[in-house]
């Protein structure tokens, strides 16, 4: 456990550096950033409570990354659509989940902390605040096209991209029950993203279908589809459900037998600051497992399935 420890503090004081390094480099360099656009590599970061990710972006021909504007999603996927089967761009990136490290703290050091949040026996607050990611942090490598999101006299933010191609991650360690389980995974999946952030909205969407493979024998390999879109609307009413809502569904399958392991099911409602420039966000849903998804020493509940509620508060900026 030593070694696991030691990996994850140089992968999170290497994702602090380089973030903060990007902060200070755009706060000095600022009057250069325009010349600096057409670059073949460039450093691109996004902090997130539960999801914070840092990419390294090479262009693999001399074309720079388009830029898609205010154009509608139907075009954007049309575009990234026609154009992915001959990959113009590599990202590297390097991805933590705070939240749910969080919870897998508590639980090992703040065992009475994590016991006093049992409400029932099916559920405790701190996993369900924490729970959702499978995996303390991850490494992927994407291969495929991006684009950009900016606006005519507006300054570019970080992570506005949208992106459609292949992507291979892979981690060391699953979480399970809010407890580190040694797992050499790896995932290969197809991928359609975007992060589209203006003052005026921002707009996140993600659709995606691959396999995930565990070296666990205790943990079912998995194919899997994911649907996410999430949408917080400034200029609109904070309690208009349309503008400022957002949901996410992902179904696991047995890669031998296709039956249903897992169902993902969550919602949310946002409610946006005008003047601050954030949003407060409040998502609901829940997690199915399959009793066979998890065997041997990881059967937590070997009689029947696992439920599992999801409560996940955040912060938008």
């Amino acid at each position: 456990m030593r070694g696991f420890y030691l990996l994850r503090l140089i992968i999170i004081l290497v994702f602090l550096q380089l973030t903060m390094a990007s902060l200070f480099a755009e706060d000095i360099e600022a009057p250069k950033k325009e010349a600096t656009e057409n670059k073949r590599v460039s450093l691109e970061y996004e902090l997130d409570a539960y999801y914070s990710n840092i990419g390294l972006y090479v262009a693999l021909t001399d074309t720079p990354i388009p830029d898609a504007g205010e154009k509608a999603e139907i075009e954007i996927y049309r575009d990234l659509l026609f154009s992915s089967y001959i990959p113009r761009f590599l990202v590297l990136e390097a991805a933590v989940f705070p939240m749910p490290e969080l919870g897998v703290m508590i639980k090992k050091d703040s065992p009475d902390v994590y016991k006093s949040g049992e409400i029932t026996n099916d559920l405790n607050l701190v996993k369900a605040i924490t729970a959702g990611f499978d995996e303390p942090y991850s490494l992927s490598l994407f291969l495929g096209n991006v684009v950009s999101f900016s606006r005519p006299g507006e300054k570019h933010k970080q992570g506005n991209f949208g992106y459609m191609g292949y992507l291979v991650s892979a981690g060391n360690y699953n979480i399970h029950d809010n407890v580190l389980i040694r797992d050499d995974w790896y995932e290969l999946e197809w991928k359609i993203k975007g992060d589209r952030k203006f003052p005026t909205h921002d707009l996140h969407w993600s659709f995606r279908a691959g396999v995930k493979m565990h070296n666990n024998p205790n943990i079912k390999d998995v194919l899997y589809v994911s649907l996410r879109r999430s949408r917080l609307d400034f200029e609109a009413s904070p309690y208009s459900i349309i503008d400022n809502s957002g949901f996410e569904y992902i179904y696991d399958m047995d890669s031998k037998t296709l039956k249903p392991v897992r169902h993902s099911f969550i919602v949310d409602k946002k409610w946006p600051l005008k003047e601050e420039q954030i949003g407060f966000s409040m998502a609901l849903g829940f997690i199915w497992e399959a009793k066979e998804r998890y065997s041997g020493s990881l059967a937590t509940r070997a009689d029947k399935d696992n439920f599992q509620i999801v409560i996940r508060p955040n912060i938008q900026f």
